[in-house]
């Protein structure tokens, strides 16, 4: 049997959600390097603005989806569509769509009142 070096072997990317433990887990250590390492100051992500913005973030980080992963599930080919979503920029309606159904949310036009 002939192998083939690793540089040419092809890898499965597998995704899959974070048990309790491991989440808990990842926010300790999370929580332990930035009281070593504090960022510097006006660093921080911004919120994402309020409305759908905020409420898709929410979504993705309760499933604990990457901005990647959440892109591969929704069939959209790059994952900076979901970072735009979620900073409220403009972005086709097909690739918000998407993203909602991929969350499992549901999109709904409703009538301002005047």
């Amino acid at each position: 049997m002939v192998k083939m070096p690793m540089s040419k072997q092809k890898l499965k990317h597998l995704n899959r959600s974070l048990s309790d433990e491991e989440r808990a887990r990842h926010a300790q250590i999370r929580a332990a390097v930035v009281h070593e390492f504090p960022p510097k100051p006006g660093t921080a992500r911004a919120a994402s603005p309020p409305g759908i913005p905020a409420r898709i973030r929410q979504a993705r980080e309760a499933q604990g989806l990457t901005w990647y992963a959440l892109a591969k599930a929704a069939g959209i080919p790059n994952q900076a569509t979901i970072r735009d979503i979620e900073q409220g920029k403009d972005v086709k309606f097909s690739n918000l769509q998407s993203v909602a159904i991929a969350l499992g949310l549901r999109l709904e036009l409703v009538e301002q009142a005047v």
